[in-house]
């Protein structure tokens, strides 16, 4: 059964930054796209970064040069690295696994707050 477990969230002032970390376990890391989606209140579902097994990377336009995606396939771990934060990143963050065949994963998110 696949589990993934975000941790990281928290309140930061605008400006600051934020390391999220998604923890998988019920899979081998290296046969999964992985990405991390961000929900803000009253707002859709939005995909923010991803990252192949291979270590192509993919981002949003409004976190490009602000967030990066990593991951370590040998820890089972995918990391998203926000920089320059601001009040609109506001929102719960979402790791998800993806791989052909078995469907689309989710974590139970975590809340990053962008306020002064």
């Amino acid at each position: 059964q696949v589990q993934l477990v975000e941790s990281g969230g928290d309140l930061v002032q605008p400006g600051g930054s934020l390391r999220l970390s998604c923890a998988a376990s019920g899979i081998i890391l290296s046969f999964y796209d992985m990405a991390w989606y961000r929900q803000a209140p009253g707002k859709q579902r939005e995909l923010v970064a991803n990252i192949i097994p291979g270590g192509s990377t993919n981002y949003a336009d409004s976190v490009k040069g602000r967030f990066t995606i990593s991951r370590d396939n040998a820890k089972n771990t995918v990391w998203l690295q926000m920089n320059s934060l601001k009040p609109e990143d506001t929102a719960v963050y979402y790791c998800s696994a993806y791989r052909l065949h078995f469907g689309t994963s989710w974590g139970q998110g975590t809340q990053v707050t962008v306020s002064s």
